[in-house]
């Protein structure tokens, strides 16, 4: 897709935009990163321009492969930055359990290069699914990201524009936006790689969001990984929505995975997410709050996968902040149980 035939960047988008919305846009509609609403609140909104693109074949036992024989399981993979004994003690735990791992994109801390964290990831025995986004990488950095992943065999990648940096995290470092998620799906595709887009179903815009998955749909994504909602009717409006649309693609929901109060604080303070807050209290004044944590994941996920359309959850969130290995452990312990009740 050459540039000429693409709509023009949306004046005062500090993202530099041209598929927006975002899904930070604040609960009141003001912009994640500047003191104005999102520009991008009216319709229309942008219309991928040219014919849908011709996604590669899933992989043979991949996520999306998994995911057309029964509920499958997505598990965000926190690990120690720059820290490889990290990433194969977590995936050690994580993988046997999981269908495949998020491999995420941090707002306030850099890590190993996407590439050679997929290499740690595979070599430990998980199946990563890769996040890129555009917040740090120009479009040249993207396309040697997408054709090392290709090359070394991940499973998919997830393709977002990015969060903005989370303020006080090296300030002097600029941020870039050469693309947006909906280009760069458009590249991960012309890769040949399966390419993931994420939605934000509870922010503003909210009428105009399930219409974007169907544009980022045509632009080549093949899974849409849906953000926090506050419950399985909203997730279950959008998700209607969406189909009536135009989008076919599956959905994974994410999942809040929580069991004290720094892991719960940390999901709520991203705009555009939304978790059931009496959830959050009854799991954070139980007796004992791991327990209450997972039972209340598990819950969720079962309420989640109930939904028409969605085919898996994304155990999300930094589960525990007594260190990486009691996170990857309660995500561990939600995702087997998600699987037993699935069998």
């Amino acid at each position: 897709m050459t540039a000429a035939l693409l709509p023009p960047r949306r004046d005062g988008c500090p993202k530099r935009m041209v598929f927006g919305p975002c899904g930070g846009v604040r609960d009141d509609g003001g912009c994640e990163l500047a003191e104005h609403p999102c520009v991008f609140l009216a319709p229309p909104l942008p219309r991928w321009p040219a014919r849908p693109a011709t996604p590669p074949a899933p992989r043979p036992d991949g996520l999306l492969d998994r995911a057309q024989r029964g509920p499958v399981v997505l598990a965000d993979l926190t690990v120690a930055p720059f820290d490889r004994a990290s990433v194969r003690s977590v995936v050690g735990v994580l993988a046997p359990v999981s269908d495949a791992l998020l491999v995420g994109e941090h707002q306030g801390r850099p890590d190993l290069p996407p590439t050679l964290m997929a290499q740690e990831v595979l070599a430990a025995g998980g199946r990563p699914w890769t996040t890129l986004a555009c917040r740090d990488r120009n479009r040249l950095v993207l396309e040697q990201e997408l054709g090392g992943l290709a090359a070394v065999g991940v499973d998919g990648v997830l393709c977002v524009t990015g969060d903005g940096r989370r303020p006080g995290a090296r300030p002097e470092v600029s941020s870039v936006f050469d693309l947006d998620g909906t280009r760069l799906a458009a590249l991960a595709t012309a890769a040949g790689l399966s390419a993931a887009v994420a939605e934000s179903p509870d922010a503003p815009p909210v009428p105009l969001r399930p219409a974007r998955v169907a544009e980022k749909q045509r632009a080549g994504a093949q899974l849409c990984v849906l953000n926090h909602v506050a419950g399985p009717a909203q997730l279950a409006t959008f998700t209607a929505a969406a189909r009536a649309a135009g989008a076919t693609l599956p959905f994974i929901a994410s999942v809040a995975v929580y069991t004290d109060e720094r892991s719960a604080r940390v999901l709520q303070r991203f705009p555009g997410l939304h978790l059931d807050a009496a959830v959050v209290e009854r799991v954070l004044t139980a007796p004992d709050t791991v327990v209450a944590g997972i039972a209340a994941a598990v819950a969720e996920a079962r309420a989640l996968l109930a939904v028409p359309g969605v085919v898996g959850v994304n155990l999300s969130g930094l589960a525990s902040a007594h260190g990486e290995a009691t996170a990857a452990a309660v995500k561990a312990e939600v995702a087997t149980r998600i699987r037993e009740e699935g069998r």
